[in-house]
């Protein structure tokens, strides 16, 4: 088998520093209690949260801890390879399989071989692979695209996604059995708004990571900032956080930050006001903004529906690139 080409970074527990991702509240400490008791076993683990909560570092963490940890960790991310890149990309092909394609090539299952596989955003897989992934799972066999040799992998799976997959089972989009296989144990990660508690050890961490990275070490966050940051509630929950703090470090200018930052934050209490001295009035730049994200997002949802959630037919139909439109879905809460 295969033992590089698309490997990821084997981080380990010291490198993810395990007391910052399981140490800082409550709700997290019991997942690193349940990431502790199934890291050295097989079973599939299906992680789910919202975006940005960390996902990654969890099956990072629980891959680390395991017997496989001496092995491949190989993420497959299903929402940004195009649906009909997908099963090659996983599964690989042989010689000659479609036009293009000159020589054998291996899957993403093949570099897992004997460690650990992440398919993130399982929901946006199509279901003509989830019955080709269940027989993998059942059997741990396959065939390349345009293959007649059965291949034999043995790789741990763990999945994650922030969609509801049991009405997905229920509308038919989702397979029952495929749910059931990955749903063996299931790990939670709650939004950052409900561990509050984690935000000014994130902040920190995040200073000194991006303070180191940019050579700007030393930089500390006013009380006024830190009280901002708890009371507001993250939609884009730990990523949003980390990207604030690095645009600070950035810019050296924690005012500039702040002053959008406040203004993210009015517009989130009352959509549509705008404050200038202390007579609130109405933007109505904000009101066009919002009105036409609220027509754009109407009309993605009618193309996708109509595609039966088909990004590439959608995205040709709207006349944008499959890129632009699974920003657009993100950008518009579409993906939960």
């Amino acid at each position: 088998m295969p033992s590089q080409g698309y490997r990821a970074p084997a981080l380990t527990i010291t490198q993810l520093d395990e007391s910052l991702l399981f140490e800082n509240s409550k709700k997290m400490k019991a997942l690193g209690e349940i990431v502790k008791r199934i890291s050295d076993t097989d079973v599939p683990v299906l992680i789910t949260g919202e975006s940005g909560t960390g996902k990654e570092l969890v099956a990072h963490a629980i891959h680390a801890r395991s017997l496989r940890n001496n092995k491949d960790f190989v993420k497959v991310n299903c929402a940004t390879i195009p649906k009909e890149l997908l099963e090659s990309e996983l599964f690989g092909y042989e010689k000659g399989a479609f036009t293009g394609a000159d020589s054998n090539k291996p899957g993403r299952f093949e570099f897992a071989h004997g460690g650990t596989i992440f398919l993130d955003e399982l929901g946006d897989m199509p279901l003509f692979l989830q019955s080709k992934l269940l027989r993998v799972l059942q059997d741990g066999q396959f065939f390349r695209l345009g293959g007649k040799t059965e291949i034999n992998v043995d790789a741990r799976v763990i999945t994650s996604t922030n969609r509801d997959l049991e009405r997905m089972v229920a509308k038919g989009e989702f397979r029952e059995d495929l749910f059931y296989r990955l749903n063996v144990i299931r790990v939670h990660i709650p939004p950052l708004r409900e561990r509050k508690e984690e935000i000014f050890p994130l902040a920190r961490h995040f200073l000194q990571k991006y303070g180191r990275l940019y050579g700007r070490p030393g930089k500390n966050l006013s009380e006024k900032t830190f009280s901002l940051l708890t009371d507001y509630t993250w939609p884009g929950n730990v990523r949003e956080l980390e990207n604030m703090i690095r645009k600070m470090v950035v810019l050296e200018n924690e005012e500039t930050v702040l002053r959008e930052f406040i203004s993210i934050r009015r517009e989130e209490i009352d959509p549509g006001l705008s404050e200038q001295g202390d007579h609130p009035r109405y933007s109505l730049r904000n009101i066009g903004k919002k009105a036409a994200l609220e027509a754009e997002k109407k009309a993605i949802r009618k193309v996708l529906e109509q595609t039966r959630w088909n990004r590439s037919k959608a995205a040709k139909i709207l006349r944008v690139s499959y890129k632009t439109l699974l920003y657009k879905i993100k950008e518009s809460g579409l993906d939960n």
